[in-house]
């Protein structure tokens, strides 16, 4: 946590969100949970496993692996595709979804599937180069944390996972990123709703996969894609995130219910090749 708001020191002390530094400082600020993972492993002499502790090397499962890189891509766009409509339905996200008019105003003449179409093909570039970025907070997110906490329980280790990884994002979101209508800590604590939301999909993919890959290549996705929501909304409406999008509660539910069908299924219980819940 301490790493994260070093790096961001600048932006508390320049222009907050509106810092020409912001891309460049937020982008250092994704590689401070690989800094911290790796101060740790020295600490503990286990430097020489740390490819395989935190699931970068080598590629145990595979079968499992290419299966997980698909669901990178499909669970991330899901997440995000069906709370527009959810929040439509529930009357906190603004949702033009009659007209399609700001999604029939992008694709012009090339007609709404086409754009789409495109639009696929951006996010998947984008989402490599996201992913890059990603792995820096993966590393210390789903490959380290998320496998110290396996001893306590798959709840356990989504709520409290996700719930860390929320309040990391605190240097930013307390400036407004992310929610600019929120006061407070009120954007920190929908951050972390949404990253116990999302980081159990991500936790799962660690487990499915037994690799960290998967779940940045995931992580990629998400951000590449998120501004999706934009082309369902009203045109000139404004959108509270607290509320609405994957970012706010109405955004959580389907998820949620997802994710407790998958816990009472057992579906995150899968054997790890190294499992660090053992290591003391």
């Amino acid at each position: 946590m301490s790493l994260a708001w070093a790096v961001a020191a600048p932006l508390w002390l320049g222009n907050g969100i509106y810092d020409t530094k912001l891309p460049v400082i937020a982008s250092f600020m994704m590689f401070t949970p690989t800094v911290a993972v790796l101060v740790i492993a020295l600490a503990e002499r286990r430097i020489r496993s740390f490819s395989s502790d935190v699931g970068l090397w080598p590629i145990n499962r595979p079968g499992k692996f290419v299966v997980a890189i698909v669901l990178s891509y499909v669970i991330p766009l899901g997440l995000i595709l069906q709370a527009p409509f959810i929040g439509t339905w529930l009357g906190v996200f603004p949702g033009d979804l009659e007209n399609y008019t700001i999604l029939h105003i992008h694709a012009g003449e090339a007609g709404p599937f086409q754009y789409l179409l495109g639009q696929a093909g951006l996010i998947a570039v984008a989402s490599l180069m996201n992913s890059v970025l990603a792995l820096g907070e993966e590393i210390g997110w789903r490959g380290w944390l998320w496998s110290r906490l396996q001893a306590y329980g798959q709840l356990i280790s989504i709520v409290i996972s996700g719930g860390i990884w929320g309040i990391w994002h605190a240097p930013l979101i307390l400036l407004g990123y992310n929610y600019p209508f929120a006061t407070g800590p009120w954007g920190v604590m929908a951050m972390c709703g949404m990253c116990i939301v999302f980081g159990a999909f991500l936790g799962w993919l660690r487990n499915f996969s037994d690799s960290v890959w998967p779940a940045a290549l995931a992580h990629g996705v998400f951000n590449a894609s998120v501004g999706l929501v934009s082309l369902f909304i009203v045109m000139g409406a404004p959108l509270d995130t607290t509320q609405a999008s994957i970012l706010g509660w109405s955004g959580w539910l389907l998820p949620t219910l997802v994710i407790a069908v998958m816990l009472l299924c057992g579906a995150y219980n899968l054997k790890r090749t190294t499992n660090l819940s053992t290591i003391r």
